[in-house]
């Protein structure tokens, strides 16, 4: 796959690009928001930053586009895909795209404003320094109940946590965060076509990752539920659960 010409980043001096890809979907209340809280220097610095709308049929992608001119950033793409293609299908576009450009780290961020764009510096800082793959912006090192993390999804995030780390012989804090950043180059050799479409995939990567044995950092963020974030109903959130304890155990049962 020939990949098109590096665009480096000339203000800091670092040799390695990055992009920002934004998942969005029904986001026009929050993709404003979500774009202008990315720092500045990281606006400049920034190769491109890609607002990807999985087919939303309200305004995301219009309101993308206004904001787009009104701020007359040249490096924002705005994508908005004709089908919609689930939460870990418009990533792996989005990485997909990213590996075509030949961008070295990606961070991720969610269109709907539960997590904070001014911390994208001290998700990459690990990966532009060369000392992880990916990194991993945890809720649960700070204060989450404090932040609105609803009582049952603080248990259910720890009990999961604990399981998921006895089964892949991890120690990360959490595995549900959904703030992350990555090598692109390792999201490619870790199969990440391979993952799965809907929530699962942000276990799934880990799994690939812990398999290549790519390293994972952490860094402590802000916890935000609000009445704008995106919920997800508790019966979807059980069948969710019971998929990432499958996962794990299988792999479990496959290193023997």
């Amino acid at each position: 796959m020939k990949k098109n010409s590096r665009v480096r980043s000339p203000k800091s001096g670092n040799e390695k690009s990055f992009a920002i890809l934004v998942v969005a979907y029904f986001a026009e209340k929050t993709i404003e928001d979500v774009l202008s809280k990315i720092p500045p220097q990281t606006v400049k610095e920034c190769a491109e930053i890609i607002v990807q709308d999985d087919a939303s049929t309200d305004r995301t992608t219009p309101v993308a586009e206004e904001f787009k001119k009104k701020n007359g950033w040249k490096n924002l793409t705005i994508v908005h895909n004709e089908k919609n293609l689930g939460y870990g299908g418009n990533q792996k576009k989005g990485y997909q795209y990213c590996y075509e450009k030949g961008y070295d780290c990606v961070v991720m961020l969610h269109g709907d404003a539960q997590y904070p764009p001014e911390d994208s510096p001290k998700l990459l800082a690990p990966l532009l320094a060369g000392e992880a793959e990916m990194t991993f912006g945890s809720r649960m090192t700070g204060k989450p109940l404090e932040g609105g993390m609803p009582l049952w999804k603080f248990l259910g995030n720890k009990f999961l946590t604990i399981y998921a780390n006895f089964m892949l012989g991890m120690k990360l804090s959490e595995y549900h965060s959904g703030f992350r950043a990555y090598n692109v180059k390792a999201l490619h050799e870790a199969g990440v076509q391979n993952c799965s479409d809907n929530f699962v995939f942000d276990t799934d990567i880990v799994i690939a990752f812990k398999k290549k044995n790519f390293r994972i950092a952490e860094c402590t963020i802000p916890t935000h539920y609000g009445p704008e974030s995106r919920q997800i109903r508790p019966i979807p959130v059980l069948r969710y659960g019971l998929q990432i304890m499958k996962r794990v155990t299988f792999f479990r049962l496959n290193l023997r």
